[in-house]
């Protein structure tokens, strides 16, 4: 199944591991996806430029094969005092609960992008994707100039023309139904909801460079309808983060594997931008909140002590729980069988497929 995408990223299967940020994607996931013909990513944006440099290292001592980087491009956020006030005191209710101290500090926001970028470039990383935006044409302009393959995301067609027209190699087209932050830009999250199935053809019509199908693939049919629909690659996140070698908690994988299609929601509650996670106590919470949530990465900084206090008492119910509406497919199996079996899988079906076209 070689595309145009797989002969530029150099990689076997068109098979992309997400960038899943905030812990799932260690070294060893990373590198066991690389090692199995995929492209293994890195979700870098909450990782200071020293632990980036450090993990790309570690990522390199476990595979030859390429690996991507990504991160989040910077917006700029507004909110007044008196909003993470009354957002503090209301968390201070589940604070207590959790026995830690009251009352957050934002004081801790710097913003790092552009020494992150830096670290990319230094260690000539194969591949640089990023979300939430377009980085300057420098930025972009440097990257290929070293070589590196350079991915966009995108939630709509205006979208992936902007990418488009910004430089990029590849765009992922990120269905609604996909676990973690959505990557919209232009215009409102909550008008962007458009599914993997619906978007994946739109843009393919629209752009030029290769499309990455993103949003509830989880197994070989996913692979062969994306393909079906015009795409180079897909990406794949739910379906590794309860594999062996994921870096997700435990609490957080035991979730996944009793949860179902309809267990997920799209929420501001955590970091006060919209993402797909597991329905849990906080995210309930939340919605009874009469008052306005600060916008990323505001929200994300005041929630961190809940989430990370949440971690070690081993309570998924203050946990952000990110995850697609695939969740009920997912299975607990190495990374290597993951991609194995994703490409028998597609292998077989498009046999089956090619039969039935001949009778």
């Amino acid at each position: 199944m070689e595309t145009t995408l797989t002969q530029k990223l150099n990689i076997q299967y068109p098979i992309i591991q997400a960038p899943m940020a905030g812990g799932p994607t260690i070294p060893e996931l990373i590198a066991a996806v690389s090692n199995a013909g995929g492209l293994g990513s890195l979700g870098a944006g909450y990782l200071t430029p020293e632990q980036i440099r450090d993990t790309i290292r570690e990522i390199r001592k476990r595979t030859d094969r390429p690996f991507g980087v990504n991160l989040f491009v910077p917006e700029q956020t507004e909110v007044s005092e008196d909003i993470i006030e009354k957002m503090n005191n209301y968390l201070n209710e589940t604070r207590t609960e959790l026995g830690i101290s009251l009352n957050s500090s934002t004081s801790e926001l710097k913003e790092t992008f552009n020494e992150q970028v830096q670290v990319l470039l230094e260690e000539n990383v194969p591949v640089f994707s990023f979300t939430f935006g377009i980085p300057s044409q420098n930025i972009i302009e440097e990257m290929k100039q070293c070589g590196i393959v350079v991915i966009g995301t995108a939630t709509t067609v205006e979208e992936g023309i902007q990418l488009e027209a910004a430089g990029v190699d590849a765009i992922v087209a990120q269905g609604s139904e996909a676990g973690g932050h959505r990557g919209t830009f232009v215009g409102e999250a909550r008008d962007a909801l458009i599914g993997t199935m619906a978007l994946l053809p739109q843009l393919v019509d629209h752009v030029a460079v290769p499309v990455i199908a993103a949003g509830g693939i989880m197994d070989g049919r996913g692979l062969v309808a994306s393909l079906a629909l015009g795409a180079s690659a897909v990406q794949m996140g739910t379906a590794f983060l309860v594999s062996l070698e994921s870096g997700a908690h435990a609490a957080y994988k035991e979730k996944i594997l009793t949860s179902n299609e309809d267990s997920t929601v799209v929420t501001y509650a955590y970091s006060g931008k919209a993402a797909r996670g597991i329905r849990n106590d906080f995210i309930n919470k939340m919605r009874l909140y009469s008052g306005t949530i600060p916008a990323y990465p505001i929200q994300n900084t005041l929630t961190r002590d809940i989430r990370q206090a949440a971690a070690k008492a081993n309570n998924p119910e203050y946990m952000s729980l990110w995850t697609g509406q695939g969740v009920r497919l997912a299975k607990e199996l190495t990374a290597s069988d993951i991609v194995k079996q994703t490409m028998e899988q597609a292998a077989a079906l498009i046999e089956r497929l090619n039969k039935n076209k001949d009778n």
